[in-house]
């Protein structure tokens, strides 16, 4: 009977244990306590990102003269089989991407070598339009940068870990982690760690508290490219993953066989 008891009060401690709280589970408990005005207060500015070398930039120059802008676009034409006597045209056109080298520069048409790395999308865009215009063209014209690039890096105790990409280059906390199936039930809300190469090559390292509203105030809630978020897991779940060298495990299994046999022994002889 003893055994019995001391078997029921062990499961029951392991079943104590491996649980996680009610409380540890929900995000942003405290954001009914944030006043309006705060959160009405930050601004974002979207696909805003920082560019930095590795970077992938399609960059678009336009205006009401098409002719006028085409050498500064950076594209090639796809030869094309015309079907007469297998001759070849130059067919529909590939846009060739600008990659920012390790110095921070790419090479832009007329332009020349152009230092883009610290800038964000929309100061180069502006910066590239200052440099047409009016030296070589009598109209402002309208650029657009886009990153090809853009993804952020999530680890740890997500509900499928790996790569998240953002076609528009605009991604936030909350998106990264719902694009990565939320957290487990096992993960850390307060405790995700933000690990980041800022465009001279520095690391910054950040941490999130889920549970708290305010963080949708801070600079580093929106994202940059490259990212990486790693969620700890829970003192439950590493707790959980520490494993019994064999060599004890083994001698675990044999004394519980031994026991076993004791009170099988202990049984009988009381008959």
């Amino acid at each position: 009977m003893k055994i019995r008891n001391l078997l029921m009060l062990a499961v029951a401690a392991m079943m104590f244990v491996a649980c996680t709280t009610e409380k540890e589970i929900p995000y942003f408990t405290n954001i009914d306590n944030i006043p309006s005005a705060a959160l009405a207060s930050v601004t974002t500015q979207a696909g805003d990102f920082t560019i930095k070398p590795g970077d992938m930039l399609q960059i678009d120059v336009s205006a009401s003269n098409s002719d006028a802008v085409k050498p500064f676009n950076k594209i090639q034409y796809v030869p094309m089989l015309s079907g007469n006597g297998g001759s070849y045209m130059m067919g529909d056109r590939s846009t060739v991407f600008y990659l920012v080298d390790d110095n921070g520069n790419i090479d832009f048409p007329v332009l020349g070598k152009l230092h883009v790395s610290g800038m964000t999308k929309n100061k180069l865009e502006d910066y590239i339009a200052s440099l047409i215009y009016p030296r070589y063209l009598t109209e402002l014209p309208s650029v657009e940068c886009r990153i090809q690039n853009f993804q952020v890096f999530c680890i740890g105790e997500f509900g499928h870990s790996g790569a998240v990409t953002a076609e528009n280059g605009r991604l936030n906390l909350i998106e990264a982690i719902a694009k990565s199936g939320d957290l487990t039930l096992q993960g850390r809300r307060d405790n995700i760690l933000l690990i980041r190469t800022d465009a001279t090559g520095q690391r910054i390292v950040k941490r999130f508290n889920l549970q708290d509203a305010n963080i949708m105030a801070m600079p580093e809630f929106e994202l940059q490219q490259n990212d990486i978020l790693y969620a700890q897991p829970s003192v439950y779940k590493a707790r959980s993953a520490w494993s019994m060298p064999p060599i004890y495990s083994t001698a675990v299994g044999m004394m519980g066989t031994a026991m076993s046999l004791i009170t099988f022994i202990t049984v009988l002889a009381k008959k």
